[in-house]
């Protein structure tokens, strides 16, 4: 999730190709309607807003590390005033909900966590037995060729985790997980021309931008839509459907 503040506005502004993602994910989970599930790295709201539509008699815990975006989200989600909580944490820590929640659902959010042994061991604290985590986020090879370009320009410090299936798994059985499934999915993502390198400043170059300071982080975010083929992000996605 990063230790930085985001953009929210701009982000809830540009947030098309994660909300999709994400409607795909909560689609995978099976539920009843009446469960507690947990929307881990909620952003602003938009794909919790689809989580609750599955969810008529049941709530949604909102986490999320950027006191902006669960501003944004408590705009967006204010009509369901019950239904909902928002939570500010840190993934990499211990959770402390008030108790287990029967399902977890993540979306372009943890590849921004450093400790996956950490992550998934706090999330099977935070699920009941039996209960669910589906996962979307970056994973092996995610962003290749964005990886590449900011290498040649010098930039090798990155924020992200971008694991394997197989590295997943093994961590899912040490966190306690008794079923899963990890798969890796390649999801290119066109972009307009004209929105390229706010899309860049805003979603994947962020956490440089903080760290170079406005003027040198928009020059970055300007380089590296120059050096791209195309406007198009090459997404390769970490997929997991399990039960602890």
């Amino acid at each position: 999730m990063g230790a930085r503040e985001w953009d929210a506005s701009t982000y809830d502004a540009v947030a098309a190709p994660m909300t999709t993602r994400g409607v795909d994910a909560v689609a995978r989970l099976e539920l009843r309607g009446d469960e507690t599930v947990l929307d881990a790295g909620c952003g602003t709201g938009q794909v919790t807003a689809t989580l609750l539509e599955r969810l008529p008699r049941g709530r949604v815990i909102a986490l999320d590390a950027s006191e902006r975006m669960l501003e944004v989200a408590r705009k967006r989600l204010g009509g369901a005033a019950g239904r909902v909580s928002f939570v500010r944490a840190d993934l990499e820590e211990p959770l402390g909900l008030e108790s287990p929640v029967d399902a977890i659902v993540s979306t372009s959010t943890f590849h921004w966590v450093r400790d996956h042994d950490a992550l998934f061991r706090h999330l099977a604290e935070a699920l009941r037995p039996g209960g669910q985590l589906v996962v979307d986020c970056g994973g092996a090879g995610n962003v290749a060729s964005i990886l590449r370009i900011l290498e040649d320009l010098g930039e090798t410090d990155h924020p992200w985790t971008y694991a394997t299936p197989e590295e997943t798994s093994a961590r899912l059985a040490a966190a306690g997980f008794t079923t899963f499934e990890t798969w890796r999915s390649e999801r290119p993502t066109p972009l307009p021309p004209e929105e390229l390198e706010q899309y860049l400043a805003t979603v994947v170059l962020g956490t440089h931008i903080a760290r170079l300071g406005p003027e040198a982080g928009a020059q970055l975010a300007r380089d590296v839509a120059a050096r791209m083929d195309e406007p198009l992000i090459d997404y390769v996605r970490l997929n997991v459907d399990a039960r602890r």
